[in-house]
C-alpha cells in the first residue's frame, strides 16, 4: 500500500494561549471553580506547556463556554464535515486523483455523533460515487488514524477497492467540559481542532516522493482504559486524563516498536524519520526518554503541538505532512499514534 496524497485542514480562527487565558479569566466559569482548579488553569494557560496557538471551531473564544449539549453537537455538526472536506480535497489534489476515482471512504471521529455519519455529508460534498463504500470509525480516540489506515489496507488488498480515502476529523472544541477535576482542566487547555486525509493505493504517483506502508502492530491494554477516555456526562462528552498517560504511552509505544522491529529484522539505527502523535509536551518528553530519541528527532511533532495543540485522531497526518515539507531524509520512517483503549498502534513506512 501506498500513501499518495495528504492533506490537513482546521477552522479558520487561531488563538494563542495568552488570549485563551485572558477570555477565560474573563469568564463567569472560571470562578466557580475551586482554588486549587484556577490554579491548575494559571499554570497550565500561563506557563511552557509545548502550545502557543489552536485552531478551534469558534468566532469568539467566548463561544467555548456555551456549555450545552445542544450547543456542543451544532458546533461538531457545522465544523466536522466541513473541515474533513477541506482535507480531503487537499489530499485528493496531493493524489492527482478526481472524486469518481474513490472506492471507498473511511472517517475516524470521536468527538461528535451523526446518524448517518460523517461519511455520508463528506461524500455529497465531495460528490463521490454513490456506489462508494463508506465506513464510519468511532470510539478510537487519539489513535484512530492507524487503525483508519489499517482498514484501507485490508480493503485494497481484498482488490475491493484501488483507491480509499482515509480520513481523520476531531472537533474537541465539541468536547469542551468544564469541571474541577484536573484531567478535565488539563484537557480543556491541551486540544484544538483538525482534520487530516490520506489517499490510498496500491500503487505510487509517477515523478513524486513515495510513501509505501511496509508492516503495522498494534497492542491493547483494557487495564489501562480508564486512564484515558471520554464520558458522557450531563448530556456532554467529558474528557479523562490521568496522570499516567504519558508514561502508559511510552510504555505501549516501545512494545510495539520493539516487536515490529523485531518481526521485520530492522535495526533501530535505520529510522530516518519519527512520525508519533504529539500528545502533549509530556507526552513528548516521555517518549524521548524511553526511546532514547532527540528532541531534533520529535522536532515534527514539537511543531504541530506548539502550532495546534493536540489536535487528536489527525494529528499523526499533520506530523507525517510536516516531515515531508521540510523534507526529512529517505528511508524507514516510524509512524506512531495512541490513545484511548488504552491502544498503541505502528506502523513501518520506507520513503522514497
Amino acid at each position: 500500500m501506498f500513501i499518495i496524497g495528504l492533506g490537513t485542514a482546521t477552522p479558520p480562527n487561531c488563538f494563542s494561549k495568552r488570549e485563551c487565558w485572558e477570555t477565560l479569566l474573563a469568564s463567569p466559569e472560571y470562578f466557580r471553580l475551586q482554588p486549587r482548579s484556577r490554579a491548575i488553569l494559571k499554570k497550565v494557560l500561563n506557563g511552557e506547556n509545548g502550545i502557543q496557538t489552536r485552531r478551534l471551531a469558534l468566532d469568539g473564544l467566548n463561544e467555548a463556554f456555551a456549555l450545552s449539549p445542544d450547543a456542543l453537537h451544532a458546533r461538531f455538526l457545522k465544523s466536522a464535515p466541513e473541515i474533513a472536506t477541506q482535507a480531503a480535497r487537499e489530499a485528493l489534489n496531493d493524489a492527482g486523483r478526481d472524486p469518481a476515482d474513490i472506492d471507498a471512504i473511511l472517517i475516524s471521529t470521536c468527538t461528535g455523533y451523526l446518524c448517518p455519519g460523517l461519511t455520508s455529508y463528506v461524500s455529497e460534498r465531495l460528490g463521490l460515487r454513490s456506489d462508494v463504500l463508506t465506513l464510519d470509525l468511532v470510539g478510537q480516540g487519539c489513535g484512530a488514524a492507524l487503525p483508519n489506515l489499517r482498514t484501507a489496507e485490508a480493503l485494497l488488498a481484498s482488490k475491493r477497492a484501488a483507491n480509499v480515502l482515509s480520513i481523520c476529523v476531531e472537533i474537541c472544541s465539541a468536547a469542551f467540559y468544564l469541571d474541577d477535576d484536573p484531567g478535565v482542566l488539563i484537557s480543556a487547555c491541551l486540544f484544538g481542532d483538525g482534520a487530516g486525509a490520506a489517499v490510498l493505493s496500491d500503487f505510487p504517483v509517477a515523478d513524486k516522493r513515495t510513501i509505501q506502508w511496509r508492516a503495522t502492530l498494534s497492542a491493547l491494554s483494557p487495564p489501562d482504559r480508564d486512564y484515558l477516555r471520554l464520558e458522557q456526562k450531563n448530556g456532554m462528552l467529558r474528557n479523562l486524563l490521568a496522570p499516567q498517560v504519558p508514561s502508559l504511552a511510552a510504555k505501549h509505544v516501545e512494545r510495539v516498536l520493539t516487536e515490529s522491529l523485531a518481526q521485520t529484522g530492522l535495526p533501530k539505527d535505520k529510522i530516518k524519520a519519527w512520525i508519533m502523535h504529539a500528545g502533549g509536551q509530556e507526552v513528548l518528553t516521555a517518549l524521548r526518554e524511553r526511546l532514547q530519541l532527540s528532541e531534533n528527532d520529535l522536532r515534527w511533532s514539537a511543531q504541530i503541538l506548539r502550532e495546534y495543540g493536540n489536535v487528536s485522531s489527525p494529528c499523526v497526518l499533520f506530523v507525517l505532512q510536516a516531515a515531508l515539507a521540510e523534507p526529512a531524509p529517505g528511508g524507514f520512517w516510524w509512524m506512531s499514534s495512541f490513545g484511548a483503549g488504552f491502544s498503541c498502534h505502528g506502523a513501518l513506512l520506507e520513503v522514497e
